[in-house]
């Protein structure tokens, strides 16, 4: 159960107890985001972070959601990801194949990453050519206001410096709007080069959730959700911000640590 459920213009927020409730709670959110997209749609297609993230899905792989969760129907995509090897430990394909993927009856030809033997601009641009045919299929859905795909649900994770995918504070990827994914030979943490979903694409999903844990991130929460002075720093993660979709956050009580007017008794 959710200790605090609060509604802002920044989203919704999913403050919980501990990680064993957070794990839970996001595990229901996305058994029941995949199966009103199974529903409306007959897939669901879902953008996976690396971080942490796997690990608090990791609910996903236990009962009930093993077996009632329509596996056969996620369509599976990174939004950001590593140019290094699928074997290599920096890889968020091979953090989701360990954690999650090789535990649950995902069908592989579903399972859309990046090629990692071309440059990081190449694995780019055929990234987004992988995209735009599933979009002209509608395995992945468009938005009606842009011609951006629109994925049911992009799941992210955050770093203590606010940064969200392979958007970086102050990166000028931040700035790219023409294309649907980027590329970066130049991350200020390593390995530099990646690829990243770019905000346009994760401000046209149907859902966006935030999930963050730990003290450590507690000023970017802050940064990025709260009422913030014009010469604050704005973060990456506070531009997440869903043209016509919902956006939830998922904290625990060390993230949340540092919010406005957020008490918690003891």
């Amino acid at each position: 159960m959710a200790l605090s459920e609060v509604n802002n213009d920044r989203g919704e927020l999913r403050i919980l107890e501990n990680l064993d409730e957070l794990r839970t709670d996001l595990a229901d959110y996305i058994a029941e985001l995949s199966e009103a997209a199974v529903k409306e749609r007959g897939v669901f297609a879902i953008a996976l972070s690396g971080g942490s993230l796997i690990d608090l899905m990791g609910k996903l792989c236990e009962a009930p959601y093993n077996k009632t969760v329509d596996w056969a129907k996620w369509y599976i995509f990174w939004a950001d990801e590593r140019v290094v090897a699928k074997n290599h430990s920096d890889s968020n394909y091979k953090l989701a194949k360990d954690g999650l993927l090789s535990k649950v009856p995902i069908v592989p030809s579903h399972v859309h990453s990046i090629n990692d033997s071309v440059s990081a601009e190449e694995a780019a641009d055929e990234y987004m050519f992988v995209i735009r045919q599933l979009v002209k299929t509608r395995m992945v859905s468009v938005s009606d206001i842009s011609d951006c795909p629109k994925f049911d649900l992009i799941l992210l994770g955050m770093g203590p410096d606010g940064h969200i995918a392979s958007l970086f504070p102050n990166h000028s990827a931040l700035d790219e709007t023409d294309e649907w994914v980027t590329f970066i030979i130049d991350s200020p943490k390593p390995p530099p080069e990646r690829i990243t979903f770019t905000l346009p694409v994760i401000n046209s999903a149907s859902n966006v959730a935030m999930v963050v844990t730990g003290e450590s991130k507690a000023e970017a929460v802050h940064l990025a959700i709260d009422n913030i002075r014009p010469d604050c720093p704005s973060p990456p993660a506070r531009l997440v911000q869903p043209t016509k979709g919902k956006l939830v956050w998922f904290l625990d009580k060390p993230a949340a640590s540092k919010l406005d007017g957020l008490q918690f008794s003891e």
